[in-house]
């Protein structure tokens, strides 16, 4: 068994909350977590976002840390999980002292489940 080659998988998924958890955290109001779009590009580019989110830029994110509620858990989101901006961001909040997550699947993977989604 490859006990080192687990580990970093184990430690690799912990960093992922699943669109279940985000998808029932927004509906029920649960004002513990706060989702982020870390995508860095106008309004008109983007067009839409999960519903409920907020905009946070990747590019911006470092000078908004001081505004951040550190009692809150973050979970960020970019295009696609193939896409670095979510990393970014996640690793900015949490070398930070924030709890966060990057959501799994990424926007496209809410947007492919037809989960709640708004314009911009």
């Amino acid at each position: 068994m490859n006990t080192s080659k687990i580990e970093l998988l184990e430690t690799y998924l912990s960093l992922y909350i699943g669109h279940d958890v985000v998808l029932k955290a927004l509906q029920e109001n649960d004002e513990k977590y706060v989702v982020v779009d870390v995508r860095n590009a106008p309004a008109f580019v983007k067009k839409d976002k999960i519903k409920g989110s907020i905009e946070i830029p990747a590019k911006d994110l470092a000078q908004q840390l001081a505004t951040l509620d550190k009692s809150k858990t973050y979970v960020v989101y970019d295009w696609t999980a193939g896409t670095t901006l979510g990393k970014v961001a996640l690793l900015q909040l949490l070398s930070a002292g924030f709890e966060a997550y990057e959501l799994a699947s990424a926007l496209e993977g809410w947007k492919g489940m037809n989960l709640p989604i708004e314009e911009i």
